[in-house]
């Protein structure tokens, strides 16, 4: 049996590859155990700059397997929100830990806690093939894995209330459209511009990214003059690095930065 999750590090760039096309890329517990892992790995070592979650095959992520979880029907003892609490959590507590870029390459359809855990990374790209569906409420469930926090944020609350209520599927187009992702790319293209794109971040000022990174979600619980205060303090680091200063020598000698995350 292949590795379900697969986990690569190359030119500063980790990727995390769920792989168990067969089963729509669902996820169970050890899987989830490696996922966690890994992001407190990216977030440990130096030589990553940029982590890209992806999954194998035509669909994205169909949520946590069922047949797995060690659910009885028959037995009252078993408990949906301590199991999230336990298994699933993990993985949104690393993400939040995790201080460099997490970039999601949605290529293809991604349902229910699938969705949630793209929702966790700081930017979506999506494959035109690629359906999106908050599909709790066809369960009779709620969105425990980060949908409830998550979605509002990103799309407002009254389109993100719909969703979560109907479990109404949305083309990549439309979830372009509604900023739920930043970018549609034809299929065969997604993993090549997501690259790109990640290459960029993990050849740039990786201390003004991460800084950038802090600054933005912390800004998100603060009013506006609280938040241009607490910028100051990074400013003030950016300002004092090796890179700030290699850009300006750039500028002046007309020539493109080579940064070194100094």
């Amino acid at each position: 049996m292949p590795d379900e999750l697969l986990f690569t590090k190359a030119n500063r760039i980790a990727t995390i590859t769920l792989n168990r096309p067969e089963k729509l890329n669902t996820f169970h517990n050890g899987m989830l155990a490696d996922w966690a892992a890994a992001l407190r790995e990216c977030q440990a070592d130096d030589a990553v700059q940029v982590v890209v979650l992806t999954a194998a095959g035509r669909v994205f992520c169909a949520g946590g397997d069922l047949g797995t979880m060690g659910r009885s029907d028959g037995n009252p003892a078993w408990d949906m929100g301590e199991y999230i609490r336990q298994n699933v959590h993990p993985v949104a507590r690393a993400v939040d830990g995790l201080q460099k870029p997490y970039l999601c390459a949605l290529n293809g359809t991604a349902t229910g806690a699938g969705l949630d855990m793209a929702l966790m990374a700081d930017i979506r790209y999506a494959a035109r093939s690629a359906r999106l569906a908050e599909t709790y409420i066809k369960v009779g469930l709620v969105p425990g894995d980060g949908g409830a926090f998550l979605l509002p944020r990103l799309i407002g609350l009254t389109k993100a209330l719909e969703l979560l209520w109907s479990g109404d599927f949305l083309s990549a187009e439309e979830a372009e459209r509604i900023g739920l992702v930043s970018k549609v790319f034809d299929d065969d293209k997604l993993m090549e511009e997501t690259y790109a794109f990640a290459e960029r971040l993990a050849h740039g000022p990786s201390i003004a990214i991460r800084l950038t990174k802090q600054a933005v979600y912390q800004c998100l619980r603060m009013d506006f003059l609280t938040a241009l205060g607490s910028i100051t303090g990074p400013m003030g680091v950016a300002a004092s690095t090796a890179d700030h200063k290699e850009a300006v020598a750039a500028f002046k000698e007309k020539r493109p930065p080579q940064f070194r995350g100094m």
